[in-house]
């Protein structure tokens, strides 16, 4: 039961040619990454050998990836996507603390009645955690939102953290709500729509479709029993503290009771006896 209090392929890129010092673009560019996801920056270069994506035309931010996992670049036109210049004003590609990103999953399951481990489950299989991740489809941001259905959720900005998990966790509420709490059948609807998984009336016999639920709750599951564990481990560790203080408290108890019984005697009396 939910806790309600509860394929992407690679496109043609031409490889880019690598340089040691930074290589400022004229326009921004697209990173296409060996997942399947691509990313925007203004500019890149090879440093240390890293891979080092810098969002901004200074180089102050900056992102850096193991080069294996960047497929490519291709430059964009400028000014060509004003929401993403504005969301790279705002964080640093690719980028968002860990504690930020719980902070913004916290308020959007509170606000949707969701579990902050189910969004932050769906987070890393749409977008590995990217906040400005597009897919081939053209889905945008953290929770993977398509134009015309982040315009339908009133989420101005796709690429901006906050706006893109609250809008994302609305439409998971939705459809939660639609399929009656089905979980599974709900993240079927997130992945392929919920026009195919009416007209298939269960789990569309999508391949993609299906690795994507499976992945979901096997990610979900994973979360849930981490946090079981931790709880436990907590637990335990009050209780070895507690037993620790009780055993203390027993033998400062021990000792008073010593003293009281063989008192240590007076030496003045010794030297002096009446």
């Amino acid at each position: 039961m939910l806790h309600r209090t509860c394929s992407i392929r690679l496109s043609t890129f031409a490889l880019a040619a690598v340089c040691l010092s930074p290589v400022v673009a004229s326009a921004a560019e697209s990173v296409q990454l060996a997942n399947g996801f691509t990313m925007r920056c203004d500019h890149h270069a090879l440093v240390d050998g890293h891979m080092r994506l810098y969002p901004h035309a200074g180089n102050s931010e900056f992102l850096d990836l193991a080069p294996s996992s960047v497929v490519g670049f291709r430059e964009l036109v400028p000014d060509a996507s004003p929401k993403v210049a504005a969301a790279l004003s705002q964080t640093a590609t690719g980028t968002l603390r860990l504690e930020d990103l719980r902070q913004l999953l916290v308020s959007a399951g509170h606000e949707h009645d969701l579990d902050v481990d189910l969004l932050a489950s769906i987070i890393e299989a749409e977008s590995s955690n990217h906040p400005h991740a597009v897919s081939r489809a053209g889905a945008e941001g953290l929770m993977q939102l398509m134009p015309a259905t982040a315009q339908e959720l009133g989420v101005r900005n796709a690429f901006a953290p906050e706006d893109n998990v609250h809008g994302g966790a609305a439409y998971l509420d939705w459809l939660l709500a639609r399929y009656h709490d089905n979980l599974a059948l709900a993240l079927a609807a997130y992945n392929a729509g919920p026009a195919a998984v009416d007209r298939f009336h269960g789990i569309p016999p999508y391949r993609e479709t299906q690795i994507y639920v499976a992945r979901v709750i096997h990610l979900f599951n994973e979360r849930v029993n981490q946090r079981a564990r931790e709880r436990v481990a907590e637990r335990r560790s009050r209780e070895r503290a507690a037993t620790i203080t009780d055993q203390s408290a027993g033998q400062t108890a021990d000792q008073a009771t010593n003293q009281a019984t063989n008192p240590v005697a007076n030496p003045a009396t010794m030297l002096h006896p009446r």
